[in-house]
């Protein structure tokens, strides 16, 4: 009996002493993974003006180096200017080695930035098994929202799921400090005039409402500012989600691939473009006033595109799926409605007759401009000359029809 009590304790003991190391090692093996937040400087293509965030994968031990990459999409795409209109663009989770990832960024001259995540061995082994079931076909394909589900927000949610514990991240706004989806768009199209007037001229005014720090953090490098100095907390230990931060790719000189037509459409803003062709129509509407000419060859084409882009900003209001194009009181200004009575304010400019649309159209526009700073949308100054342009033309005929009478 002694005896075989003896075999077993000396059993368990060298159990103990075998399973240590073999846990011991395992251990190390997960220390040696590291997994990085990458942080992608703008490019100049519209877009990628707000960067770009992906995971990055290492594991020296089975020599990988991989990069999780929720950004990609095609052009290539059946019916792809459609469905991005409705708001049905897809994206998906790739994966590509890091040197081709690297060799991209240094291409066109774009920084890319490395936060190595302070995670746990259990912590990385479960983040990179829901990033493999993520890649998996069934699962890689996503529905993109650009303000609620993107290529920032994907990484920062799966990174939490992995996580045990709470994620508290570092503050982006000061006290009492408040912020819009528009105004975070502003901040990064400083120099896109173009870009920045087309998305606001879409946007309606819910991208003017207050969001919180979190909905901040779909542009990447509030995701990285909130990552930064953000802590996670576990029952009673605290420690910095980052555990150092590094430039894995400085910012160069990129290939000049603008055209002559782009470099001169940059010096030209929407706001000096629209006011000169404000000027034009001013002066040949009141040539039209002096010789009595109702040139409605000039209303055939500037109602004629109002009522086009009334139509996309009514598309969008009621078919799109993309946030925060819903309620746009641009359509005030721009509607379907400048394209539908075309034809009767053609005819009677033609027959120099009162039009009842111009009438109830001139008083919209004279409202829209009057309370312009009132309107509870932000929009681009550059509309203004636009509407300018649709008044003087509605006032014009009235004028015209007016002096016929008497």
């Amino acid at each position: 009996m002694r005896n075989t009590i003896f075999i077993y304790i000396t059993f368990f003991l060298l159990l103990i002493t075998v399973s240590s190391p073999v846990k011991a090692f395992e251990e190390q093996k997960q220390d040696s993974i590291r997994i990085s937040l990458l942080t992608c400087a703008p490019g100049t293509p519209i877009y990628s003006l707000f960067g770009h965030t992906a995971i990055r994968y290492e594991n020296p031990e089975r020599n990988i180096d991989a990069v999780f990459n929720y950004g990609l999409f095609s052009f290539n795409t059946p019916n792809f200017i459609l469905r991005f209109a409705l708001g049905e663009t897809d994206y998906q989770l790739g994966i590509q080695p890091f040197d081709h990832f690297r060799y991209e960024y240094e291409y066109f001259g774009r920084e890319v930035r490395q936060q190595t995540l302070n995670l746990t061995a259990d912590e990385k082994r479960k983040l990179v098994a829901l990033l493999q079931e993520n890649s998996l076909p069934e699962n890689r394909v996503y529905r993109y929202n650009f303000f609620y589900d993107n290529c920032a927000t994907r990484p920062r949610d799966i990174i939490e799921e992995s996580i045990e514990g709470t994620v508290k991240y570092a503050p982006l706004l000061e006290n009492g400090e408040k912020i819009s989806f528009r105004e975070l768009i502003h901040q990064y199209t400083p120099e896109a005039l173009w870009g920045r007037f087309g998305i606001d001229f879409c946007i309606g005014s819910e991208a003017d409402q207050p969001i919180t720090e979190r909905q901040m953090m779909f542009i990447p490098f509030f995701l990285e500012d909130a990552y930064g100095n953000g802590q996670i907390i576990d029952n009673d230990s605290t420690r910095n989600i980052v555990q150092d931060t590094q430039i894995i790719v400085n910012s160069g000189t990129a290939p000049d691939e603008e055209s002559t037509l782009e470099k001169i459409g940059a010096k030209m803003s929407p706001l000096l473009t629209f006011w000169l062709l404000f000027a034009v129509i001013l002066a040949a509407t009141l040539y039209g006033i002096l010789k009595k000419k109702g040139l409605w060859g000039i209303d055939l084409i500037v109602f004629g595109l109002a009522g086009i882009a009334g139509c996309i900003l009514a598309f969008l209001a009621i078919l799109s799926e993309h946030p925060a194009v819903s309620s746009n009181y641009l359509l005030l200004v721009f509607h379907p409605g400048q394209l539908i009575f075309l034809p009767l304010i053609i005819h009677d400019v033609r027959k120099k007759k009162r039009c009842w649309y111009l009438v109830l159209n001139a008083a919209v526009l004279t409202l829209f401009i009057a309370l312009f700073p009132l309107i509870p949308q932000r929009f681009d100054f550059a509309v203004v000359p636009l509407a300018l342009c649709l008044l003087i033309r509605c006032v014009s005929n009235l004028i015209l029809t007016h002096k016929k009478k008497e």
